[in-house]
Formats: C-alpha cells, sequence, structure tokens
C-alpha cells in the first residue's frame, strides 16, 4: 500500500503549488479532482480539450515524481442534474456522455482508474428503484472502463442512494463490474460502527481517508474516532495494494471547512506511514 493526496485538499492554492505541496510532503500518488463549478481543473472547462489537458497533467506529475493514483470526478456542486439515476432520460444522457469525455481524459493521463458518485434518492421514486437505476447505469460505466482498462468505483456518500453499508452493498451486487472508492468517514459519521464500513474492504479500488467520528464527516485527528491502523489491517488481510489517499477537504458542505487541512494532511500521513513500518503513532505534543 502507498500514500497518495489530492489536489482538492487545497483549493485556495494555486495548482501548482498543490502539486509541489503534495510532492514535498512525500506522497507517491495524487488524486486529480475534476469536480464541477469548484475544483482547479473542471469538467466543464477540460472536456472539450481532454488531449491536451491530459498530457499537461501527466508531465506536470512526472516533473514532479507523481503518479497519477485516480481521477475522482463529481459533476456539479448539485447531485441531481448529472447523477446517474436521474428520472429524466435527456439528463442521462447528458450525464453519459460527460462521463465518456473523462474516462477518456483518465485514460489518456495513464490513470489506474476513475471515481464517480453513485446517485441520489429523488422525489416519487421508491428507494429500490432508485438503487437499481442507478446500478444499471453504473455496471454499463463500468463496463466501459474495464474496455479502457481502467477501474471504476463510486464513493458512496452521506445522502447518496447507497449512504448505508447495506445499501452499498446491495448497489455493488446489482453492479458487479463496479467497485468502491471507500470513505470510512461517510458512514461513521452517520452512526454505522466500523465493523459494519469494515465489511465494504473486499469490495474496494481506492481508499480515501481523513479524521471522522458520529455526527462529523470531517475532523481533526484528536477528535477521530476511525481506528485506522485496523483499517490497514483489514485492507491487508484481503490482499489491497492499491492507495491510501488522504482526503481532507475544504468546503461548506456537512461543515468541512473547519480542519487545517495542512496539518491534519501531515498527521494522517504520519500515522499511515507508521503503521505501514510497523511502528507506534502518537499524536505529537505541540510546539511550546
Amino acid at each position: 500500500m502507498r500514500l497518495a493526496c489530492g489536489d482538492h485538499s487545497f483549493p485556495l492554492l494555486d495548482h501548482d503549488l498543490v502539486l509541489d505541496l503534495i510532492a514535498g510532503l512525500g506522497f507517491e500518488g495524487f488524486d486529480l479532482a475534476l469536480l464541477g463549478n469548484r475544483s482547479h481543473l473542471r469538467p466543464e472547462d477540460v472536456r472539450h480539450d481532454v488531449a491536451d489537458v491530459a498530457a499537461s497533467v501527466t508531465e506536470r506529475l512526472r516533473s514532479r515524481g507523481l503518479e497519477l493514483s485516480d481521477v475522482f470526478v463529481i459533476p456539479w456542486t448539485d447531485f441531481a442534474p448529472h447523477a446517474p439515476n436521474n428520472p429524466d432520460a435527456d439528463l442521462r444522457r447528458a450525464s453519459r456522455s460527460l462521463f465518456l469525455d473523462m474516462l477518456r481524459l483518465a485514460a489518456l493521463a495513464g490513470a489506474p482508474g476513475m471515481t464517480m458518485v453513485p446517485g441520489i434518492d429523488f422525489p416519487g421514486m421508491p428507494h429500490d428503484e432508485a438503487l437499481a437505476r442507478a446500478a444499471e447505469e453504473l455496471q454499463w460505466r463500468a463496463e466501459r472502463a474495464a474496455e479502457e482498462g481502467l477501474g471504476f468505483s463510486v464513493e458512496c456518500h452521506i445522502g447518496s442512494v447507497a449512504a448505508s453499508p447495506a445499501d452499498c452493498i446491495t448497489l455493488l451486487d446489482l453492479a458487479p463490474a463496479l467497485s468502491l472508492t471507500l470513505d470510512y468517514t461517510h458512514f461513521v459519521a452517520q452512526g454505522h460502527a466500523q465493523a459494519d464500513v469494515d465489511a465494504l474492504v473486499p469490495r474496494a479500488r481506492h481508499l480515501q481517508v481523513r479524521g471522522g467520528r458520529p455526527g462529523r464527516g470531517q475532523c481533526g485527528m484528536r477528535d477521530n474516532t476511525i481506528d485506522y491502523e485496523a483499517v490497514v489491517d483489514r485492507l491487508a488481510d484481503v490482499g489491497y495494494a492499491g492507495f491510501l489517499s488522504v482526503e481532507y477537504v475544504w468546503i461548506e458542505w456537512e461543515r468541512m471547512n473547519e480542519c487545517d487541512n495542512v496539518s491534519e494532511t501531515v498527521l494522517m500521513r504520519d500515522r499511515l506511514r507508521a503503521k505501514l513500518r510497523g511502528t507506534d503513532w502518537r499524536y505529537p505534543a505541540s510546539p511550546v
């Protein structure tokens, strides 16, 4: 297992400075975030110049000794318009078109895979139908990704159609080519036990990690209740050999703008490094 970090952890910095920071912090992998209306590189801006963007990303990562560990795509700040299970057929076609453009970018840039979000519940649509409709579209997308030699996974987040571990497993069972970008915080924040989230580990293609606790999808390491040493052990048990991507974000959604992202990224990096080399980690004493 190796460590990665994404550019969406530091949205207020110039993108080249973000790349320098992630490399300077000693991460091997880099998660490229393409988040509609808010990231450094945005789907709506890059999809008509995919080849040039992919070449630029590849060169900028290579020059800093970074490896592209994932491409993380959220089409827009509102989950509904591009949801794979949107009841509007025209919007579903538009969502599929964007997916294909982003898949081409990921393939050209040499990513091992791509992450998207799974869809949401819609008014008037029974939950089981919303889940099944999402699975049908996501299975199609996973098959297209496999044709390009890429993995395709979803992050089952707070407020999604698969926000619980049980619904997440159902979604993956209905879409067997689909895998999971697993983030324990989205489940622990809702009150699910860590042991219940552990059941998702065998389905994980990519891991996102940060501090979290019941009631908070992101918090500092002092308040974190997730046993990440146990998470690494569980990953080792199933032969996981992917990246552990440290993912602190800075957005108002779910109060995820209340952390010192640089300091917390360093703390999580050091905690994971200690576990991977078999040494103990303790929260450091504050400087005098």
